[in-house]
């Protein structure tokens, strides 16, 4: 027991001293990278900003006239479409006051036909004749005007819509200007928000634009300038712009904070994955890919670039399109150094282990 007490603790240094001479005196191998592909795609600058969300059409119902509310025909939230009756005032009194005018347009109408009658044999004098004429055309007034009352007694919707909460009842008594209810277009949704005057050469309509709303998560809703504002607010020096975003599905409502990101200046630009990038001082650098001596080696290239956007950038100069540069392992490597390519990334959403996995697939069937 004595015996190998004392032998372990040799033996477990002369290990450990063995194993330690060894990785000294082992060949360092080339050091694993993942790499990827430049690529010639749609690129543009972006401007970030705040806006509010607005209905496309907005309005408050009110009536025009002053009068108890005899009937609703809608519910709250109701989908509309233009015409559909919503409210009906009451109008007993003007229904009245229409039989009366029927009823003389009717007699008006009968005086003037018999004059008419009469003219033809002299019996009655052309001055007769106008006077009848123009009691018939008073008449045919005063019933227009009754119909246009009772039609200010039915209220209808402008346009196409959804409807609010209701805010009267059945007996209500209304004023010209208080509010029934509201419709909203939101079909689409218009977003106003500032962008600095240094843009405005590159604003036009047409200009895409991409909106975020916080209580949607990173869910995006894509949609276009339809105006740049004639004036420039001359304190902060920015410029007013409408966007449409389609609202097919009503998600969005009027009031939400939303942020807006605005693409500008659209162009084919070269990109590459932004882990690719090394800085040092004012100098960018990228490690590509070469054959040298039968061996693979990565090689340091200075490069230009210009505008960026999450997960790429823009190089301006420096790279061509399809060369193959390092975006994993970079830390390990040198100027010349040897490398081995484990895995070239395909899609710009690809994770390291998706990379890995992919490789991993591949050994195994070959």
């Amino acid at each position: 027991m004595k015996i190998f007490t004392y032998l372990f603790p040799v033996v477990l240094i002369v290990f450990l001293v063995s194993s330690g001479a060894y990785a000294q005196k082992g060949p360092k191998g080339p050091t694993a990278v993942i790499t990827a592909r430049t690529a010639v795609q749609t690129f543009a600058d972006q401007v970030e900003a705040l806006g509010t969300t607005k209905a496309n059409e907005t309005v408050v119902i009110t009536p025009d006239t002053s009068e108890k509310v005899s009937e609703i025909h809608f519910e709250d939230g109701q989908s509309v479409q233009k015409g559909d009756l919503l409210v009906t005032l009451d109008q007993k009194e003007e229904d009245a006051e229409l039989k009366a005018a029927k009823a003389e347009l009717s007699e008006a109408r009968s005086a003037y036909s018999r004059a008419k009658e009469l003219q033809g044999t002299r019996a009655v004098s052309k001055a007769t004749l106008q006077e009848r004429l123009a009691a018939l055309k008073q008449s045919e007034a005063a019933v227009e005007v009754m119909e246009a009352r009772i039609e200010e007694l039915s209220i209808t919707a402008p346009f196409d819509g959804i409807l609010g909460l209701r805010e009267v009842s059945v007996g209500t008594l209304v004023q010209p200007g208080d509010m029934i209810t509201t419709i909203d277009d939101l079909s689409q949704i218009k977003v106003d928000f500032d962008v600095p005057s240094v843009f405005l050469p590159t604003l036009n309509p047409g200009i895409p634009v991409v909106g975020k709303v916080d209580a949607f998560g990173s869910r995006e809703f894509e949609g276009v300038v339809t105006t740049v504002n004639t004036q420039i607010d001359p304190v902060t020096r920015t410029v007013r712009v409408r966007a449409l975003l389609p609202n097919d599905d009503l998600a969005l409502k009027p009031g939400l904070l939303m942020t807006i990101t605005l693409f500008k200046n659209e162009r084919d630009a070269l990109l590459i994955p932004e882990e690719a990038l090394i800085k040092r001082g004012d100098d960018n650098f990228v490690y590509g890919i070469e054959e040298q001596d039968g061996q693979t080696v990565a090689r340091q290239k200075k490069i230009d670039i210009g505008g960026r956007r999450p997960g790429v950038i823009e190089v301006l100069s420096g790279l061509e399109n399809g060369e193959q540069i390092i975006i994993h392992g970079i830390v390990k490597i040198g100027d010349g150094a040897p490398v081995i390519v484990r895995a070239v990334e395909q899609d710009a959403d690809d994770t390291l282990d998706d990379l890995l996995a992919r490789e991993m697939e591949k050994a195994q069937t070959e």
